[in-house]
């Protein structure tokens, strides 16, 4: 077994800073491949969203940051232009938990970019209890699986248009420890658990990436997940401050768990496959546990219920398998 596997099978040396060290010794420096090429990064304005948007500034890329707030998405796209003197950075408002901010999120990014050659799925949310948005879905699946469901299926069409075209979703290594549970996928039975209500999102993402990937076969768009490993972000230590606290010295920064993504946005080789689960710039096994293995019914079932949920209908011409 290769150093890049004895690290993979050992879990804590993959995900931790120690993972990114030691494989990054073989990789090669980043160039243009994202030069002039629209950008949509969810999650944009702290952590992992943030470091990618940064480098793909850096990159001649034009990101647009998808953000809630306005006064610091607007500060953090000064302080790119600033660092990067790429004057193509802008930013969007919206809240991914709510439709009808990703309808109008959608339909201003639909005006405003001729094309759209770049989606990346980033941001999430892990609570601690239970709550419900103001379209009755528990907050983790609207913000991690419903709201980027309907975004990306928007988008589509412009993104074929612009083919050839990337979507990465970022996923979790947590969701290696879950089955999607088409039965309650709202939490709503027994004690709501929120790292296992979020660890099933991120495998519904991983899904979803599959059967994106079989649907826009042919069309120049190819689908990627990944994780990033265990990184310092605020997110992380905000939602899981014991981890934080314990696995400090071997958390990656968000610029190193950002780096799987931004390959995967500008490099040619991760053109030549799509619907696979990417860390550290390579393809890893979308299970490790016989257990969390979904069945077609239910994998066609988590694109009912999410199309429903969102109000979302295929409109003519849209891709289907």
């Amino acid at each position: 077994m290769n150093l890049d596997g004895v690290l993979e099978t050992s879990i804590v040396g993959s995900f931790s800073n120690l993972g990114h060290r030691l494989r990054s010794r073989n990789w090669t420096e980043l160039d243009g491949g994202a030069r002039g090429r629209t950008a949509i990064i969810t999650g944009a304005t702290s952590g992992i969203g943030l470091a990618t948007a940064t480098r793909l500034a850096g990159l001649g890329a034009k990101p647009v940051l998808v953000a809630r707030n306005e006064s610091k998405a607007a500060s953090v796209v000064a302080d790119i232009t600033a660092s990067t003197g790429n004057p193509d950075v802008s930013y969007a408002l919206a809240d991914l938990s709510s439709l009808e901010d990703v309808r109008r999120l959608a339909d201003n990014l639909l005006e405003q970019e001729a094309s759209i050659d770049i989606l990346v799925n980033n941001a999430g949310v892990l609570p601690e209890t239970r709550s419900e948005t103001e379209d009755g879905i528990e907050l983790t699946l609207a913000t991690n699986l419903v709201g980027p469901f309907l975004l990306t299926n928007l988008l589509i069409p412009r993104m074929v248009a612009s083919a050839p075209a990337r979507i990465i979703n970022v996923s979790s290594g947590g969701m290696y420890t879950q089955r999607i549970d088409t039965s309650d996928l709202q939490s709503e039975r027994g004690d709501f658990n929120g790292t296992v209500a979020y660890a099933k999102t991120k495998r519904g993402q991983v899904i979803l990436t599959e059967l994106w990937a079989e649907r826009l076969a042919g069309t120049g768009v190819v689908v990627s997940a990944m994780h990033p490993g265990w990184v310092d972000t605020p997110g992380v230590k905000d939602s899981l401050p014991a981890f934080h606290r314990v696995m400090r010295p071997f958390l990656r920064t968000p610029d190193e768990g950002a780096d799987t993504i931004v390959w995967l946005a500008t490099d040619d080789a991760a053109l030549e496959t799509t619907g696979r689960f990417w860390h550290d710039r390579q393809t890893r096994p979308i299970h490790r546990l016989g257990r969390t293995k979904e069945t077609r019914a239910e994998r066609d079932e988590l694109w009912s219920q999410l199309s429903r949920l969102s109000g979302w209908e295929p409109p003519a011409g849209w891709p289907t398998a």
